[in-house]
């Protein structure tokens, strides 16, 4: 069998690089298969359809997943089991990309299962796998013959020295690029923008845009090249289409009802009149009809198509809103009293209470998958309970979308934490829903803003976020709408996030319902969002307005100091003994960096201090006239060691101790004395010789020339006296010269 001859291939050059599609060669019983390969990075991406329509369902069953081998990048999978388990976050962030482009394009009415897989089976951690599988994913689905109204194509733009770079590496995406922009389209409009920025103007957004715009076309023509050489017949399926007839019906019985219903302008009571509604027309139609399983889904067209007819028609929104109002805002700090910081944000009925959490480096979290970043510092967890909606489900672990939410606001704010050299913290949000009428994602990004200054984070710059949606018709009118709630993200033709400072964004995400969103559409929206986030900013700054200068008492204080990276095994000691003993005193938490950074955390900045001064003093370097007071640990004959410092010991020599004579070195000292002490000599050798009458003034009379004449010899068994000429062993008596007269003796 020859394998290469099964292998049919399309490739097109994408900012400098090749994008490589090939079909035929694995997995073949999927109804359509792609390889894609940039670089060393390999993604296999399978599209499969299901035979039979769903049934009892209203909506699109599509399922995207994107699946990371580990070995791909050479790893073995961390924890016991030692195999890949549930998708990590990074996974189901690229599932979402994968998804939210591609599904606007499938046929209204389908209801077959699609299935869309994205396996890693290589990467060079340059080139993100991410994006070879958002466009193997169109190009699987362009092959396999399901009803799809693609080619879609998908480019990342960076900004690297003020220069936009088309599919930059991980690498510089991650330490060096300014903007993260991941754009997907046709060959006619965009479909899905996602991005984080550090304040990059709208207007360089819309270049990058553009820019984008332009790679996926060569993107999209290398997928049809490949379908005109490999593509399946199309597939048949049955769409859902509700029965004319009835269609007719409820709307008679149901448009003055759904008008009537669409007056209230709070949600609860909209919402009971719209219940009502159903109810209602189903007492009125025939029997036949009454019982349609469809009777749900027209009435839902019905106040689909009121809600757009009334807002292009008459400017009023389901609330009753102008298309660029805002709804009523308020904000507060400092609402918990144990916390580390907390900020509560209200917009309309959306309400969401951000609540800070400070912790070492320790608390950092590990990523473990195959990208390139081993550690957060910054984190931010999304929670969105059913009582926020006034339902009852139970609890479950964070779905995909409340791990997308997270995300999007953590990416709005990342940007602006200070490096961990000016505050050496590790950093989690957590943002609860508790009301929720739209836009909790963007609330969350203004919560986070309030509780991070509340907490004494200094952020660059207060972060706002908003939601704007559009409403098109076929005549071609649309009206952009800031601030959209519930009923106009369901029936709107878009959901466009934007977060930022009042400099530049910071974070965008967009999805749209239809075929694609035009230049000038996406710049009014951006533009209309801007005066909406300055808004926003406004009222966030009424609450607080710059971050707090002093931290919670409850929060921990964290002090840094920088070491000699060889000297961390002094702090450390044989196993972890030294530094236990330092936190078992001192009751704190110490971590050390490779570079010589110790970082000291304490609720008491008493014990953080203490702890510090205990391992500067093991790296102390000892310098010669320094003075210390010391611990005496032993006494010999000819003198006393003194712990000057933890683990550095010096010698007092015993003509050292006093200006007096010493008969015994126990006549003056006894071990576990505190003793003043001087820093004398350091030999050749790094033996410390000390001082303890050298801190001292000397008494009256007392002659330095004899002081000068002793030898300095520390090993001596027998003291020198100081007061004896020439410094004999024998107490300072010089021998008798034989033949010769007796010395004279000194004047006394």
């Amino acid at each position: 069998m020859d394998l290469a001859s099964m292998v049919r291939r399309a490739e097109a050059a994408v900012g400098g690089a090749r994008l490589v599609f090939e079909t035929g060669l694995l997995a073949r019983q999927a109804h359509g298969a792609v390889t894609v390969t940039m670089g060393e990075t390999v993604v296999l991406v399978t599209a499969t359809m299901s035979d039979a329509p769903r049934e009892g369902i209203d909506f699109f069953p599509l399922t995207c997943d994107f699946e990371e081998r580990m070995y791909a990048a050479g790893k073995i999978p961390g924890g016991f089991f030692k195999r890949e388990g549930r998708p990590g976050e990074r996974a189901i962030l690229t599932s979402r990309l994968i998804d939210r482009p591609m599904r606007p394009l499938f046929p209204k009415g389908m209801r077959n299962d699609v299935q869309v897989i994205a396996t890693v089976l290589s990467t060079d951690q340059a080139h993100d796998p991410g994006l070879a599988a958002m466009n193997g994913a169109s190009a699987a689905l362009m092959i396999s013959g399901i009803p799809f109204g693609g080619p879609v194509g998908a480019v990342r733009i960076g900004l690297l020295d003020d220069r936009l770079v088309v599919n930059p590496t991980m690498r510089e995406v991650e330490e060096e690029s300014r903007l993260d922009l991941v754009v997907a389209g046709t060959d006619t409009a965009i479909l899905m923008v996602e991005a984080g920025a550090d304040e990059v103007p709208e207007a360089r957004l819309l270049d990058a845009i553009d820019l984008a715009h332009a790679e996926i076309k060569k993107i999209v023509a290398a997928q049809r090249e490949l379908v005109a050489a490999a593509g399946h017949p199309p597939r048949p399926i049955v769409s859902v289409v509700p029965d004319p007839a009835l269609a007719a019906a409820v709307r008679e019985a149901a448009l003055p009802l759904v008008r009537e219903a669409l007056r209230a302008p709070e949600k609860a009571a909209r919402e009971d009149a719209l219940r009502a509604v159903e109810a209602e027309v189903r007492e009125k139609l025939d029997p036949t009809l009454a019982g349609a399983p469809q009777l749900g889904d027209v009435i839902a067209a019905i106040v689909k198509e009121e809600v757009r007819r009334r807002i292009l028609d008459e400017g009023r929104r389901p609330d009753g809103r102008t298309p660029t109002e805002i709804r009523p805002l308020a904000c507060a700090v400092g609402l918990l009293p144990r916390t580390h910081g907390s900020g509560l944000f209200q917009r309309g009925q959306t309400q969401v209470l951000s609540v800070v959490t400070l912790g070492t480096s320790e608390d950092k979290q590990r990523v473990d998958d195959i990208g390139i970043r081993e550690f957060k510092r910054y984190m931010h967890h999304y929670v969105f309970p059913p009582f926020s909606v006034g339902e009852v489900r139970p609890l479950r672990s964070p779905g995909r979308r409340d791990i997308g939410h997270g995300a999007l606001a953590e990416r709005a704010v990342e940007r602006l934490i200070p490096p961990e050299e000016q505050f050496p913290y590790a950093i989690r949000v957590v943002s609860e829903v508790l009301e929720s009428n739209g836009s909790t994602s963007m609330a969350s990004v203004c919560g986070s803003t309030l509780a991070l200054m509340d907490a004494g984070v200094p952020i660059r710059a207060a972060v706002g976020g908003i939601a704007m949606g559009l409403v098109t018709d076929a005549d071609g009118r649309y009206a952009i709408l800031t601030d959209i709630q519930g009923i106009e993200d369901a029936m709107g033709d878009m959901d466009f996030k934007v977060a930022g400072t009042r400099e530049g964004v910071t974070a965008l995400q967009m999805d749209i319902k239809i075929g694609g969103l035009s230049r000038a559409v996406l710049g009014e929206a951006l533009e209309q969002a801007r005066a909406a986030r300055m808004r926003v900013l406004d009222a966030m700054a009424q609450a607080i307005a710059a971050p707090r200068t002093v931290l919670s008492p409850h929060a921990p204080r964290i002090l840094t100091i920088q070491i000699n990276p060889e000297r961390i095994r002094d702090v450390i000691g044989p196993g972890g003994k030294v530094i236990n003993k330092i936190t078992a005193e001192t009751g704190t938490k110490i971590d050390i960096e490779q570079d010589g950074r110790v970082m000291i955390a304490s609720v008491n900045e008493e014990a953080a201090a203490r702890a510090a001064q205990m391992i500067e003093a093991i790296v102390h370097e000892v310098q010669v006239g320094e003075t210390y007071r010391g611990r005496v640990t032993r006494l010999l004959n000819f003198g006393a060691f003194v712990e000057i410092l933890p683990g550095k010991e010096g010698l007092v020599h015993i003509s050292e101790l006093s200006y007096d004579h010493v008969n015994k070195v126990e006549d003056v000292v006894k071990v576990g004395d505190e003793l003043e002490v001087k820093v004398k000599e350091i030999d050749s050798m790094g033996r410390i010789n000390l001082t303890h009458r050298g801190t001292q003034p000397p008494p009256e009379g007392w002659n330095p020339e004899y002081e000068e004449r002793q030898p300095a010899d520390i090993t001596s068994r027998r003291p020198l006296h100081p007061r004896r000429e020439g410094g004999r062993r024998d107490g300072g008596r010089p021998p008798r010269r034989r033949g010769g007269p007796r010395p004279a003796r000194r004047p006394q």
